[in-house]
């Protein structure tokens, strides 16, 4: 009878540890997955004007930062892999709007990092100049990192600056939508993929016991993501409406 139960209990065991896998694999990739329908859409339109890069900026900038968290208070190195698969993500998508945009490009004057001009900031026209502007942001942080890591209250703060930027994530495109009076050219798969992550990490980090800030940024998300939905919901009805 011992046997019997000791044997449920490292089935059980066992079962476990393969769910627990899984929503660390899933943590790891599935929040680049939104991106692939986002990436097809500006594939086959060939632009990339419904998209906001900007949201590759907020990423960048939240996963550069959440990866020296790491190094200041080491928590589940599901998310740091995530981190890394995210920056990664955000490069293909830069690499694919330079490309369409400079494809599309009637005039010859280019916009480049180099001419220090703010009102083209994220608006570079060389796909380069992002790579330089987030190897810069990486040293810079690296450097302070290295001079303040014995500073709790900055490791703290490194982490809520990192989640703050993270819960901004559909903030830009959000604004876009706004300002376009239209949802199109934003692939509504992404949102709803958005979503449906948002949920799921934010169960996750709640669960795990993860730092306060990764669920709080998550409930964050998780109330722009449905702001975005309901502009699909309204602009659609405002076209049908003008239309008709």
């Amino acid at each position: 009878m011992d046997a019997e139960v000791l044997l449920q209990e490292e089935d059980m065991e066992g079962s476990w540890m393969l769910l627990s896998w899984l929503a660390s694999c899933i943590m790891v990739f599935g929040g680049a997955l939104p991106y692939v329908p986002q990436y097809q859409e500006i594939h086959r339109s060939s632009t990339s004007e419904g998209f906001s890069t900007r949201i590759c900026l907020v990423l960048l900038i939240a996963n550069i930062l959440r990866i020296f968290f790491w190094i200041g208070k080491q928590f589940e190195l599901t998310l740091l892999l995530q981190s890394v698969v995210m920056i990664l993500t955000m490069f293909a998508m830069l690499h694919l709007c330079c490309t369409v945009q400079n494809a599309n490009r009637v005039s010859t004057k280019q916009h480049r990092l180099s001419e220090l001009d703010f009102r083209y900031f994220w608006k570079w026209s060389a796909f380069e100049d992002y790579l330089l502007f987030c190897f810069g942001f990486t040293v810079l942080c690296a450097v302070v990192t290295l001079l303040l890591l014995d500073s709790a209250l900055f490791v703290e703060t490194l982490g809520s600056l990192a989640v703050m930027f993270e819960a901004m994530l559909g903030l830009p495109q959000l604004l876009q939508n706004f300002d376009n009076h239209s949802t199109k050219g934003m692939s509504v798969k992404m949102v709803l993929l958005w979503m449906a992550g948002d949920v799921f990490k934010t169960t996750y980090f709640v669960m795990n016991e993860s730092p306060t800030q990764f669920w709080v940024c998550g409930s964050a998300q998780i109330l722009i993501d449905v702001a975005i939905l309901l502009q699909v919901v309204f602009y659609s009805q405002d076209t049908r409406a003008k239309l008709g």
